[in-house]
């Protein structure tokens, strides 16, 4: 079993961020977007849940996507804009079971995110707002 993982000072020293190992986030309909993931479905399960620290580089876009079960976002750095508006620092946003919305940043921004399951983008789940 492995140990805690603790990352310190996530909202005051951005070198902390900058210094995290950062990975491509190869995943459909995600462009711009970096990710550090603190566990995901290969510990928990096929439709486990997973956290992650996420990083949208400036102009990065997001495809609407569905919630099968809660999604946690909470802002560290920058702008996010979403469906609800556009949210900085140390905003909190819980999206319940069956919720969707599309992401971006025009400036770049950084945060965590807990998904209770994995989303589904909105044109997989025959969502009529796919395009919107």
């Amino acid at each position: 079993m492995r140990g805690a993982q603790i990352l310190s000072n996530l909202l005051t020293s951005k070198p902390v961020l900058d210094e995290l190992p950062w990975e491509t986030y190869a995943q459909p309909g995600r462009e711009g977007v970096r990710i550090h993931k603190l566990y995901d479905t290969a510990d928990t399960g096929e439709k486990g849940p997973a956290a992650a620290l996420v990083r949208y580089l400036p102009g990065a876009k997001v495809q609407r996507h569905i919630h099968p079960g809660y999604e946690l976002i909470f802002v560290l750095e920058g702008e996010l804009i979403n469906d609800a508006g556009r949210h900085g620092p140390g905003t909190l946003e819980v999206c319940p079971p069956g919720s969707g919305h599309a992401l971006g940043s025009e400036t770049g921004c950084t945060f965590l995110v807990v998904w209770e399951q994995p989303v589904r983008l909105a044109a997989e789940a025959g969502d009529a707002r796919a395009a919107a």
